[in-house]
């Protein structure tokens, strides 16, 4: 809200912009001159009857008085301004963090310093200032953040990607910028597409540090998530045939999902991709795919990577990076299950909707019902949508990494209307 970005070489820029609340400041401000003019008219012109005959009667005393009414004028006005100034950064929302507070790092108040523009206000977009980009909810944990952004400058930077990750998992999203160099790790052994897709990941180019496991056997024996169960095996595990291979009547061919695709599937995002082997299957077919995801328990961002595909670091509470009605498919597995209140997984929903094209394809995949209530919650938030069935499958699956029981499971092909 009253904010525009502007890219400035390889940077992004967040600048204040005139708002209904700047123009209501604008009112009062306006208000105010008003109403002082009109006192210093009235404390110049006005003499006691008595001293009508008299005007020359005690001026010091008619001095005197001028100088408090307007003394008094100055510091109401001054008051007033500052609540003014108060109420708009309030209103504003982008001014949260205190900077004043001793204990916060140097290179954070720097780096949120407000910057002037050098011509003054922009006629054409109201513009006065540069703000810095810094998630809302940082606040909150502002000790963290001034951990983060203590630092040694034009140094190494601290080995704090997970402290970076918690960060982001508070909802402290975009983090700060650093002016510190990242940890490097000799890529050696990479292979060119298409090779990359499928051959094993070397332990020795990936990122250990946070994580419980320190290498690849290890992660493959645990269940890491209801999506991901033995996924860095891309040789002897499941990965070499899931999307080519069906095991249940819930596991959609891939290449029947693309000819579904009215007008062609070119460019897709795959939300909680896993290890990356939907964009892989997607590959093999001259379609882009770009793969959501954190380092949750396992190095996932550098094993995406390293099979030369597109990781994008981000949380789901964060707004999707991208312009309205690009992607030709969005795939989503029980990633998608954001957890707390409906209305977090409505408003995913709304904006996985705003970046799927008109005709363009929605992927359920495998998506874990806790309950028939879920279940129903799910079908009555998509069908609010209008999007067109073109397959619908709710199916039992056993749970063989878990309890063993029958699980309930949700998949879909859904295609996007066209709103006028």
């Amino acid at each position: 809200m009253g904010s525009v970005s502007l890219k400035i070489g390889d940077g992004t820029a967040r600048f204040k912009r005139a708002t209904l609340c700047s123009s209501a400041v604008n009112l009062l401000m306006l208000f105010s001159v008003i109403s002082t003019n009109l006192f210093a008219l009235y404390a110049f012109t006005y003499s006691p009857k008595q001293h009508i005959n008299n005007p020359l009667h005690h001026p010091h005393k008619n001095i005197s008085l001028i100088s408090q009414q307007v003394s008094l004028i100055i510091r109401e006005i001054d008051s007033s301004q500052k609540k003014l100034a108060q109420m708009e950064k309030e209103l504003l929302g982008y001014d949260t963090l205190d900077l004043s507070r001793p204990n916060l790092a140097s290179e954070l108040k720097l780096f949120l310093q407000h910057h002037q523009l050098p011509l003054g206000k922009d006629s054409r977009t109201g513009i006065t200032e540069m703000v810095a980009s810094v998630g809302h909810s940082c606040e909150k944990s502002a000790d963290l953040l001034s951990q983060y952004m203590s630092y040694k400058v034009s140094g190494p930077c601290p080995d704090d990607w997970s402290l970076a990750q918690k960060l982001i998992l508070k909802g402290c999203e975009p983090l700060p910028r650093r002016r510190c160099f990242a940890k490097t790790i000799p890529k050696v052994g990479l292979s060119s597409l298409p090779v990359s897709l499928w051959k094993p990941v070397s332990e020795k180019i990936v990122t250990w540090s946070g994580l419980g496991c320190k290498n690849f056997d290890c992660l493959n024996s645990k269940k890491l998530s209801r999506d991901c169960v033995g996924c860095f095996d891309l040789v002897n595990g499941y990965e070499t045939q899931k999307y080519v291979k069906a095991r249940s009547k819930n596991d959609f061919l891939i290449d029947d999902v693309l000819a579904m695709g009215s007008g062609g599937v070119r460019i897709g995002f795959d939300i909680g991709g896993g290890s990356g082997t939907f964009a892989a299957r997607m590959a093999e077919r001259n379609v882009t795919v770009i793969t959501n995801t954190l380092n949750v328990d396992a190095p996932y961002s550098e094993f995406i990577a390293a099979r030369g595909l597109f990781p994008l670091f981000l949380s789901l509470d964060h707004r999707f990076p991208f312009y309205d009605n690009v992607f030709d498919l969005v795939h989503a597995t029980s990633g998608l299950d954001v957890g707390g209140k409906p209305e977090k997984l409505e408003f995913l929903m709304f904006d996985i909707d705003r970046i799927l094209r008109a005709g363009g394809l929605f992927w359920l995949d495998n998506f874990y019902c806790a309950d028939d209530e879920k279940k129903r919650a799910l079908t009555r938030l998509i069908e609010r949508f209008g999007y067109k069935k073109l397959k619908w499958v709710v199916g039992e699956k056993i749970d063989a990494a878990g309890s063993g029981k029958p699980e309930v499971y949700l998949s879909a092909v859904l295609q996007k209307p066209v709103r006028i």
